[in-house]
């Protein structure tokens, strides 16, 4: 997995959410992000968010953390819209990922669902130091783009947010 240091700007998104923990998604039988996922390509909610600045870019957000990675968190995924000044589908939230600087980790193709889970869980076990700085829990995301089209080789962007 490639690392780089990074700030981004401010990205408006338009998705749908879920809140759970991390103790939750380990019990494959209550996770909550497996069926939020289902629910959004399933339902091709993609295709309802008006003015996507990137058709087919997909994050994946964890925002809204009790605590650490350990607690409970909002789980979001959306697609990047220019602002929101449009009227929101119903089923739909707005959230905007903060400006903040990033560790940003680079996956090597895997199939889903082990790319994400292997790197997250390589992440979880870095020190501060490995990372970068320490982590802010303010908005951690991955980005989900035409790297991702083959479900067997994804590669994939994860941003860990850190303090400046």
């Amino acid at each position: 997995m490639q690392k780089t240091a990074t700030k981004s700007p401010p990205i408006h998104l338009i998705g749908i959410s879920a809140r759970t923990s991390y103790s939750q998604e380990r019990d494959k039988m209550r996770g909550l992000i497996f069926p939020c996922i289902q629910r959004y390509f399933h339902g091709a909610l993609f295709e309802k968010i008006p003015k996507r600045k990137k058709p087919g870019t997909t994050f994946c957000v964890y925002t809204d953390y009790e605590s650490d990675y350990t607690g409970a968190y909002t789980y979001f995924i959306g697609e990047e819209v220019d602002s929101f000044d449009h009227l929101l589908p119903e089923e739909f939230q707005k959230l905007t990922i903060p400006e903040q600087q990033y560790a940003k980790f680079t996956t090597g193709p895997a199939p889903m669902p082990s790319v994400i889970v292997n790197a997250w869980e390589n992440i979880w076990k870095m020190s501060s130091a490995e990372i970068g700085g320490r982590r802010r829990y303010a908005a951690d995301f991955e980005v989900y783009d035409e790297r991702a089209s083959d479900h067997q080789n994804i590669v994939l962007d994860i941003y860990e947010g850190l303090h400046s």
